[in-house]
């Protein structure tokens, strides 16, 4: 077969990660090779057909505030929007929405065609080639050959994939889907190390066979609120999704079956995702436990499936049947398609650079599953960062690498290339020590224009941001320069609302009061005539900004704290580690060294978080770093270039 055209960048995959790092490399003007073994498979949900949750929505939102496609996509297939936790803090509350899987993977393609310097190219990847360190190009199964300077694998669960469902094995990553068999070698070829890992799905359920009297409905939120900033309204229409539970009879059947299971019998061998574990698991490991809680979920406005959240399971299918059927609506269901498991190669990823970029191999970029993350948003968020450092690195420019204090994609990054993983990692808040800093009403804020800098942002989303900015910079400033005094009047006015003042204070630290109720307040103003111009500011905001500017008011002496906290920390962030540096040094134990020549960690900072790695340990790397950069920039020089 002929070659094809030279590109700047191959993706490989055509998944979530794969499709965020393909257009944003496009759109930072690189033309780009997305290799993918099916088109029409581009922006598939392999499983549950939901975007977000529990700190998976903060990585939707940073995702648009940084131009990715994730959101804009999941609100042109949303079918249920809900904000999780309402009744607790913003920091761990998260969005989520239930999304029609056919018209996600529509807006994904859609999106993808919309960018002239994307080309599709339906094919398998046999091998990635390498000159002198650096990636050189790709090799196609058919023989031919793509080069380019940037190669970003996003393999998703087709490394050497394995199916398992009872006793029975099947080559593949995906049902219906073939396996990447040859990718792997390349990748040792390349220095890396490869570990095995194991995901699963439930069976599908034929929708017009389940009694839905039977089952608790889920609703969704009553407005729903959009992921993207790009979107004013949710057009589609709205559904609900329904709850049931297994019990005695259905935990009975797995436990007589568990010797047919593979994850049991011994035919599995990869590890698992902790957070995500199949029914059988949860049987044995909860044994305690009556009943397991199972949420029903369609998989599109028109689709004939329902998907059952929290039955993940490879038993055979007889023993599906049976568990199924033992559940209140299900005594007739008909299985659409039996679960399965799936085991598949993964890169340990201690051995990327904070860039995601491969140590030791210029141009070779890996994201997603491959990295060892389970879900779709923390592979979407690694996409599109691998693609960004994908640019930066053919412009000879500096890696974007977020902070913690920064971002969640920017935790999960670091957690993963300083600490590496043993099992599917997944994002939750409680991985993020700045939490505070991090929820989704600041994400504009803090990641827009540092992607306006480095040249992804359309200008609609700007011009949305710097509008969003200002409306809620002024709602702020109004709340801080309205003033009250206790005097007869003001304690009148404000006793329908169930609050007094003592001496003077603002309505900024009146917002900050548990009991102060955001609407209350400012239909009373409005009613009275009170502080206008407090009201007309929040009048031209959107509920989303609202709740940002409230939170803002309400909790900024923590958010002081935390930008505190990050800022101490922030010296040894900046003081990075030069690729050459010996850690063998005095004060150093054999161990220490081990693991910092292991994790070869960026900055001071990355080193201090790696298990094992003292306080004392980090003193000592101060120092040397320190020494070394005054050596470096010569007498009288050093001290004005430390960090």
């Amino acid at each position: 077969m002929p070659d094809h055209p030279s590109y700047d960048v191959v993706v490989i995959g055509g998944g979530h990660a794969g499709a965020e790092a393909a257009r944003v490399a496009a759109r930072g003007g690189r033309r780009v090779a997305l290799v993918t073994m099916q088109r029409e498979a581009i922006g598939r949900m392999s499983c549950n057909p939901a975007i977000g949750g529990l700190a998976k929505g903060h990585l939707v939102k940073e995702i648009d505030a940084l131009g990715g496609l994730m959101a804009e996509a999941t609100d042109a297939a949303g079918i249920q929007f809900k904000v999780l936790n309402r009744s607790k803090g913003p920091a761990v509350q998260g969005p989520r929405a239930q999304c029609d899987r056919d018209l996600y993977a529509a807006a994904v393609q859609r999106l993808l065609a919309a960018e002239p310097l994307v080309a599709v190219i339906e094919s398998i990847v046999s091998r990635v080639d390498f000159s002198a360190g650096a990636v050189t190009g790709v090799a196609l199964a058919d023989g031919s050959r793509i080069e380019a300077r940037a190669v970003i694998v996003t393999t998703g669960t087709f490394l050497r994939a394995l199916m398992h469902s009872g006793e029975t094995k099947t080559v593949g990553g995906r049902f219906g889907e073939a396996s990447a068999e040859g990718l792997s070698d390349s990748l040792r070829v390349a220095g890396l190390s490869l570990g095995r890992l194991k995901t699963g799905t439930p069976p599908r359920i034929l929708a017009t066979s389940v009694e839905y009297s039977r089952m608790e409905v889920a609703p969704g939120d009553a407005v729903p609120r959009p992921f993207s900033i790009l979107t004013d309204r949710i057009e589609l229409r709205q559904v609900s999704c329904w709850t049931t539970y297994t019990g005695a009879e259905a935990h009975d059947v797995i436990r007589r079956n568990l010797h047919r299971s593979p994850m049991f019998s011994g035919q599995i061998k990869a590890t698992g995702p902790r957070y995500c574990p199949s029914i059988e698991d949860k049987v044995v490991r909860f044994a305690d436990k009556e009943r397991h809680l199972v949420f029903v979920e369609p998989e599109g406005l028109e689709h004939p499936w329902l998907y059952l959240n929290g039955v993940s399971t490879s038993l055979p299918p007889d023993v599906q049947d049976a568990v199924v059927r033992s559940m209140p609506g299900f005594e007739n269901a008909e299985i659409a398609r039996y679960g399965y498991a799936v085991e598949y190669d993964f890169v340990n990823p201690q051995q990327l650079e904070p860039s995601l970029q491969a140590r030791g191999v210029e141009g070779l970029f890996l994201a997603g599953q491959i990295n060892g993350t389970s879900g779709y948003e923390e592979a979407a968020a690694q996409g599109l960062l691998a693609g960004i450092n994908a640019l930066q690195f053919l412009r000879g420019a500096e890696p974007l690498v977020l902070g913690r204090e920064r971002a969640y994609a920017g935790v999960m990054i670091d957690d993963l290339v300083t600490l590496g993983t043993e099992e599917p990692y997944r994002m939750f808040t409680s991985r993020a020590e700045y939490r505070l800093l991090l929820g989704c009403d600041s994400v504009y804020e803090r990641l827009t224009m540092l992607a306006r800098s480095l040249g992804i942002v359309d200008d609609e989303r700007l011009r949305r941001v710097e509008a969003r900015l200002e409306r809620t910079a002024a709602a702020r400033l109004q709340l801080e320069e309205s003033e009250l005094t206790p005097d007869r009047e003001t304690l009148a006015w404000l006793e329908p609302l169930g609050l007094s003042i003592t001496g003077p204070t603002t309505i900024s630290r009146l917002v900050a009061r548990p009991e102060f109720e955001i609407d209350s307040f400012f239909s009373h103003c409005a009613s009275s005539g009170r502080f206008s111009g407090v009201a007309a500011a929040f009048d031209g905001l959107s509920s989303e900004e609202k709740e940002g500017v409230v939170n803002h008011a309400r909790y900024a002496g923590y958010i002081e704290k935390q930008e505190r906290e990050a800022r101490s920390v922030r010296d040894d962030e900046t003081l990075r580690i030069p690729a050459e540096f010996r850690f063998e040094r005095p004060g150093l134990s054999a161990e220490v060294v081990e693991k910092l020549r292991r994790v070869q960690p960026a900055s001071l900072g990355q080193a201090a978080r790696i298990p094992g790695v003292t306080p004392a340990a980090v003193a000592v790397l101060r120092m040397s770093l320190r020494y070394e950069q005054r050596s470096a920039n010569g007498p009288g020089r050093g001290a004005a270039n430390l960090p």
